[in-house]
C-alpha cells in the first residue's frame, strides 16, 4: 500500500505543479531579497524596544552589544532605528555610507515654528544645508577669525575667574563652606562667550533684563530639546501633541525668537545709519551673505538668520560647558594626573602669567586630557540622529528607507577592542598616539564625522583646553569637608545632552595673582 501511495502520488501532476511553483516563487524571491535587518531585542506590541531604553538608553545599547553585536536593529515605538557601536562599524558608514545617511531625524519640538528647517545641525540635507555649512565653515570657524578672536576668549575667560571667587564669597557671605557650582559658571562663560562671537556683545549682563530674560528663555528651550517626547516614537500622536511639549516649545521659543529678533532689528538701523564696524561677527557674516546662483538661497530670509543665532547658543554653550565639567571632574578624582597637568602649567607657562592659547600647542598633556575626556564623555553621546533617504545595503544588512540611525559615541570609546582598560581615566593612552576627535579616527568621534561632523569642533578645540587649564592654573581647589576625590560621581544625566547628574561643587581659593 504505501509504494502505492507513493506512485500515485508521484505522479499527480496538479500536486507537482503546485509544488514546484511555489520552490519557483521561493527561489526567485530569495534571489531577489535584499537582505535581513540587523538583529536586536525582541520588543513588545506598539511600544517596541522604547520602554527597554531606561534612562541611560546609551548604556542600554551598549550592554545589548554583547548579545547582538555591534550593529543593533530596534524599533521605538513605530520608529525603525540601527545603532552602531563599533569603530569599525562606525568607518564603514561614515566612509561608504555617508550621503544616504546624511539626512536627520527631526525630533517633533524642533518643528516649532519651522525652527528645523532654519537650523545647521537639524536641517533637510540639502542646498540650504550647504549653504549654512559653508558660511560656518569657510567664513566663521576658519582659523583666521578664530585667530582674530583670541582676545575675546582670553578676556571671557578671566570673567569666569571672577564669576568664580564671587560665587564662592557669596556662599561664605551665607554660612557656607565657600562653594561654587562649578557647571553654572561655565555655562555663563561659554553663553557670553558666543554671544560676542554672534552678536559682539555680552549676554549676561545682571543690569540688562533683556539679557536675563533671553538667558532664561534659551535654558528652558534646551530642557524642552531633550525631554522624552511620546510622539516622536508615535508619529500618528503628533496632531494631539500628548505630552504638551510642542506648545510649550513655541511659547519659549517665540519668546527667544522676538529677543534675538532685537539684536537683529539693532544691527540693521546702525548699518542703514552707516556705522561700520572694525571686526565682523557672526550676525555681519549672515546679514551680509549673497549667494553664487548655483546652490542654495541668494540670501538667508530675517527669519533664518534668527534660527542660526538660536542654534548657535544652543550648541555653543551647552556642549562647551559640560565637557569641561566632565574634564574637571575627572581630573580631580585623579589627583596624581591633575598634578601632571599642573606641572606642565608651570613649566611651560610659569607662575607669572595667565595660560594663552598659544601655549596650549606645547603642553600635549593638557591636549590628552581633552582627548581622555571626549572619549569617555562625548556631549552628544548618541550624536545627533540620521536619517536613511533611500533603501542601503549596509554590512550585508537591508536598512529601509526612513530609518533612524544612531551612532553611540559613548560606546565607542568604552569599546575594549579599541581601548585598553576603556572605564580608567588614562590621558598618558594619548601620549604616543596619532588619534584625533576631527573625525578621522572612528575610535574617537565625539562630534561625528562625515557631512555631519559637528562644525563647532573648530571652537571647542581652543575653549575646552583654554578652561581646564584655567582652573587648574589659576585656583586651588578643596572638595570639603571629608570628601575624598573617589566620592566624586561620575553619574550622568541625559537630556539633550550628557551632563553630571549631580553638578560639582567645589571650594576655590586664588591661586594666581598677575595682570595679564
Amino acid at each position: 500500500m504505501a509504494e502505492e501511495w507513493i506512485l500515485s502520488s508521484s505522479i499527480n501532476p496538479i500536486s507537482v505543479s503546485i509544488v514546484v511553483g511555489i520552490l519557483l516563487i521561493l527561489f526567485i524571491w530569495l534571489r531577489k531579497s535584499p537582505g535581513k535587518t540587523p538583529p536586536g531585542p525582541k520588543g513588545v506590541p506598539i511600544f517596541g524596544n522604547l520602554l527597554q531604553l531606561g534612562d541611560l538608553p546609551h548604556e542600554t545599547m551598549h550592554k545589548w552589544r554583547k548579545t547582538y553585536g555591534p550593529v543593533l536593529w530596534l524599533r521605538l515605538g513605530s520608529v525603525d532605528t540601527m545603532v552602531v557601536q563599533n569603530a569599525a562599524s562606525a568607518a564603514e558608514l561614515f566612509k561608504k555610507h555617508d550621503l544616504p545617511f546624511a539626512d536627520r531625524k527631526v525630533p517633533d519640538v524642533l518643528t516649532a515654528y519651522d525652527f528645523n528647517q532654519g537650523t545647521l545641525g537639524m536641517n533637510q540635507f540639502g542646498g540650504h544645508w550647504r549653504v549654512l555649512r559653508r558660511i560656518c565653515s569657510m567664513e566663521f570657524l576658519v582659523n583666521k577669525r578664530m585667530n582674530e578672536t583670541t582676545e575675546l576668549r582670553h578676556r571671557i575667560r578671566e570673567n569666569m575667574e571672577g564669576w568664580i571667587l564671587e560665587e564662592s564669597a557669596a556662599s561664605l557671605g551665607a554660612g557656607g563652606e565657600g562653594a561654587v557650582q562649578l557647571s553654572r559658571c561655565l555655562f555663563l562663560m561659554a553663553f557670553n562667550l558666543m554671544g560676542n562671537l554672534m552678536l559682539s556683545r555680552d549676554l549676561l549682563d545682571v543690569k540688562d533684563p533683556e539679557s536675563r530674560e533671553f538667558f532664561d528663555c534659551m535654558n528652558k528651550v534646551l530642557q524642552l530639546s531633550g525631554t522624552p517626547n511620546i510622539a516622536d516614537y508615535l508619529p500618528y500622536l503628533k496632531w494631539m501633541d500628548p505630552a504638551g511639549m510642542k506648545r510649550k516649545m513655541m511659547q519659549n521659543l517665540s519668546r527667544t525668537m522676538k529677543i534675538a529678533y532685537r539684536f537683529i532689528k539693532e544691527r540693521h538701523d546702525d548699518r542703514n545709519a552707516g556705522k561700520v564696524r572694525e571686526k565682523k561677527d557672526f550676525l555681519d557674516v549672515l546679514l551680509e551673505y549673497k549667494g553664487d546662483g548655483k546652490d542654495g538661497p541668494d540670501r538667508i530670509t530675517e527669519k533664518n538668520v534668527n534660527i542660526i543665532i538660536t542654534e548657535m547658543f544652543f550648541a555653543g554653550s551647552e556642549t562647551t560647558s559640560i565637557t569641561i565639567e566632565w574634564g574637571f571632574t575627572e581630573l580631580l578624582r585623579n589627583p596624581s594626573a591633575f598634578q601632571k597637568l599642573r606641572e606642565e602649567l608651570d613649566s611651560v607657562v610659569g607662575v607669572g602669567r595667565r595660560v594663552e592659547e598659544r601655549d596650549i600647542e606645547k603642553m600635549p598633556y593638557l591636549q590628552a586630557v581633552v582627548k581622555e575626556t571626549l572619549r569617555l564623555h562625548p556631549a552628544l553621546p548618541l550624536l545627533l540622529p540620521r536619517n536613511t533617504m533611500e533603501d542601503t545595503t549596509y554590512l550585508g544588512y537591508r536598512i529601509p528607507r526612513g530609518t533612524q540611525v544612531l551612532v553611540n559615541a559613548w560606546a565607542i570609546g568604552r569599546d575594549p577592542e579599541s581601548w585598553p582598560d576603556p572605564l580608567s581615566f588614562k590621558p598618558e593612552r594619548f601620549l604616543e598616539s596619532g588619534v584625533e576627535y576631527k573625525g578621522q579616527h572612528f575610535e574617537l568621534i565625539p562630534f561625528g564625522s562625515g557631512r555631519r561632523i559637528c562644525v563647532g569642533f573648530p571652537l571647542a578645540h581652543r575653549v575646552v583646553p583654554l578652561t581646564l587649564a584655567t582652573l587648574v592654573q589659576a585656583f586651588d581647589w578643596d572638595l570639603g569637608a571629608g570628601v575624598r576625590p573617589e566620592d566624586i560621581d561620575r553619574d550622568e544625566r541625559l537630556g539633550l545632552t550628557l551632563r553630571k547628574k549631580n553638578p560639582l561643587y567645589v571650594i576655590p581659593q586664588k591661586r594666581l595673582n598677575v595682570r595679564n
